[in-house]
């Protein structure tokens, strides 16, 4: 009898490695009370950020509607689109609910004047201490990058409460996002750069609540060919291999 109990033990394990990170992923309360709250029950419930590259706002608004209507809960627009705030009002407004945010901000100003403009999150490559204290507050969550341990801690201790693993795939990809996670285990983490569909369910197994998809979903060929229905399409597969990950990793603590 003990001998089976084991097994069942061991096949639990075997099945995600890191199932002492269901619960500690978890950090944020199923009532958030503030905007950044909301944005982490988001990322945490989708397992997926899809992040937007365009040549115009008006391609970008396109292609967002497009992963949108796929099920994508979570969208990055980064700063190098062209008329960037512009796409984010639009989008703002005509999916107010939606957590939309702006990727690769690099200044205050620049993180203040997204904030204004309905931005629910901001994120970038490292971490830029005065936008973390400037949305102290809770009105927007800010996601900075972080490459080692001592990054991820600090900004962790700064007050972060999600970190960026950047550029992951470089760093040692699945494997790398394990390592971590084992002195960090409290400390939620996004795998960012390099991510394909096929490599959701390993990162979010081993420990990540989130990966970025850029190309994976806004396909540079789709893009360029403004073939929005390509776009849909890979975000449906994204949100349901983004999903099915998580409820992997949830079953874990029942």
């Amino acid at each position: 009898m003990i001998a089976n109990k084991v097994g069942i033990v061991s096949t639990r394990i075997d099945t995600c490695r890191s199932s002492l990170f269901c619960s500690k992923n978890s950090s944020v309360s199923l009532h958030p009370t503030n905007a950044a709250d909301r944005v982490l029950m988001d990322i945490q419930n989708s397992g997926i950020i899809a992040c937007l590259r365009a040549k115009s706002a008006e391609l970008a608004v396109e292609a967002a509607r497009a992963a949108l209507r796929g099920g994508i809960s979570v969208l990055e627009i980064t700063m190098s689109t062209p008329g960037v705030f512009e796409a984010l009002q639009c989008l703002v407004q005509e999916y107010p609910s939606t957590s939309i945010g702006i990727g690769t901000v690099l200044d205050r100003r620049e993180a203040k004047e997204a904030v204004d403009l309905g931005a629910k999150f901001l994120m970038s490559p490292a971490m830029v201490k005065g936008i973390l204290s400037d949305v102290a507050e809770g009105q927007a969550l800010y996601i900075p990058g972080a490459a080692t341990p001592t990054e991820v801690l600090s900004a962790s201790t700064d007050g972060a409460k999600i970190v960026k693993v950047y550029p992951v795939s470089v760093l040692g990809g699945v494997e790398y996002l394990a390592a971590l996670k084992k002195p960090f285990p409290h400390i939620p983490l996004v795998a960012s750069q390099g991510m394909t569909l096929d490599s959701v369910g390993a990162y979010i197994c081993e420990g990540a609540s989130a990966v970025v998809l850029s190309d994976a979903i806004f396909d540079k060929k789709a893009i360029a060919e403004r073939n929005f229905l390509r776009i849909h399409h890979l975000a449906c597969s994204a949100a349901a291999r983004g999903n099915q990950a998580v409820r992997k990793i949830k079953c874990m603590d029942e």
